[in-house]
């Protein structure tokens, strides 16, 4: 399909009532994981969206193009809403983390899995090993504190267990940027891919920003706040990649494209009737946006959107699936990298003066007082092992150990 040859059903000026704002959420008990992901990636293509409008509008002197952009940043404002709605009310903030992890575990792994790019694919393989882990110091948080199994809330689509220890991931903070792509050397599916992981990363990190001072003891807000100072790395690594020499309007352009991908890929992959029918409105809505961009850039800057997008036809659509073999394959291979200014070195590799080990021996001066290391340690603490769900034997020897938590893999 190609999104610039389909016309909407909606216009820009057609937006939702208190009621369309409401919609029925999922079941938390009954719901496919896929579902959960699928709701909490769209939320975040939204506040991404959201958040550039409002950038565009505070560096733009044309209030014709100002009022343009108030009234797509409208809907988009309405369609987060409704977004944020399906989220059931029982569902609580750690629940919906786990969410949140294996959003970051599954999205990465298939899109590194089908990335041409190996600069890109490198990026995300390096990332995916660090959300992977995360995924497994709130399952054991979960289950300690709530008594939830977490397998059951992922599905067993996902493993929970080790990967790049969080007290290995922070890195002094130089070494996060790297990078940009040229978007008019790109294929479609590079460009999609780092939009989308910018925005799904971007909302964990202000999810986990927000939600470290509501969690109910220490040791929680704790970990809440150490993980999302790592999102926040996360953010500069994936926004890094993309392309610094866009035009405000070519910019534009490009986030209503992704949107309109991702909503399409959603549709067509969603299982759940009543949220299939929202996220194909919201492609109406998205195809909307997407000829008002191409009609700005035309007006303002004499641009043709083929210009920007010259293959608009979506590549490859989004299909969420178990990614097991993928993520184990990757353990095995990079457990140890870290980075170093633009690119990755093993860790046994950097020199004694790297800035990374000064910045861990500040930040991570004991290893009694870092959350992601303790949480593990109480776990073990009251319940002898740590909480797993594995298909097979660790792919990393020294990770497989559940009654230690190992705090120098990739250190």
């Amino acid at each position: 399909m190609n999104p610039f040859n389909e016309q909407p059903l909606r216009t820009n000026e057609e937006f939702y009532n208190w009621k369309e704002l409401a919609p029925k959420p999922y079941n938390k008990f009954d719901a496919d994981p896929y579902t959960r992901v699928r709701v909490i990636l769209a939320n975040g293509a939204e506040y991404e969206a959201v958040k550039f409008s409002h950038a565009f509008h505070r560096h733009c002197d044309n209030n014709d193009l100002r009022r343009e952009l108030a009234i797509l940043r409208r809907k988009e404002q309405q369609q987060q809403k409704r977004i944020s709605a399906l989220k059931p009310i029982g569902e609580g903030i750690l629940e919906h983390t786990i969410g949140y992890e294996q959003l970051a575990v599954d999205l990465t792994a298939i899109f590194a899995e089908r990335e041409s790019n190996k600069y890109v694919q490198q990026a995300m393989n390096f990332a995916l090993l660090e959300d992977f882990d995360h995924l497994y110091r709130y399952a054991d948080l979960l289950e300690m504190d709530k008594g939830v199994i977490a397998e059951r809330l992922v599905g067993k689509y996902t493993e929970l267990m080790p990967g790049r220890p969080t007290i290995a991931e922070h890195r002094f903070p130089a070494d996060d940027v790297k990078r940009f792509v040229n978007y008019k050397q790109a294929t479609s599916l590079t460009k999609l891919d780092i939009n989308i992981l910018t925005a799904a990363e971007q909302q964990t990190m202000n999810y986990y920003m927000n939600q470290a001072a509501f969690y109910q003891n220490n040791l929680g807000r704790q970990l809440y706040t150490e993980i999302g100072m790592i999102e926040e790395q996360h953010v500069t690594l994936y926004g890094g990649l993309m392309d610094t020499t866009c035009t405000w309007l070519e910019d534009l352009l490009m986030h209503e494209y992704t949107e309109c991908y991702l909503y399409y890929s959603l549709m067509c992959d969603e299982t759940d009737t009543h949220i299939k029918r929202i996220w194909e409105q919201h492609f109406n809505d998205e195809l909307a946006h997407l000829h008002t961009a191409a009609a700005l850039l035309q007006k303002y800057e004499n641009k043709v959107a083929e210009q920007v997008i010259p293959q608009a036809e979506f590549p490859e659509l989004l299909s969420f699936r178990s990614n097991v073999e993928y993520v184990r394959q990757v353990l095995g291979n990079t457990v140890n990298l870290t980075a170093q200014k633009e690119d990755y070195i093993d860790v046994a590799q950097l020199k004694d003066t790297a800035p990374f080990y000064e910045y861990q021996h500040q930040v991570n001066a004991r290893d009694d007082i870092v959350p992601s290391h303790n949480i593990i340690k109480k776990y073990i603490t009251d319940n002898r092992k740590d909480y797993r769900f594995e298909t097979a034997a660790h792919p990393v020897e020294e990770l497989r150990d559940r009654k230690h938590d190992n705090t120098t893999i990739g250190r």
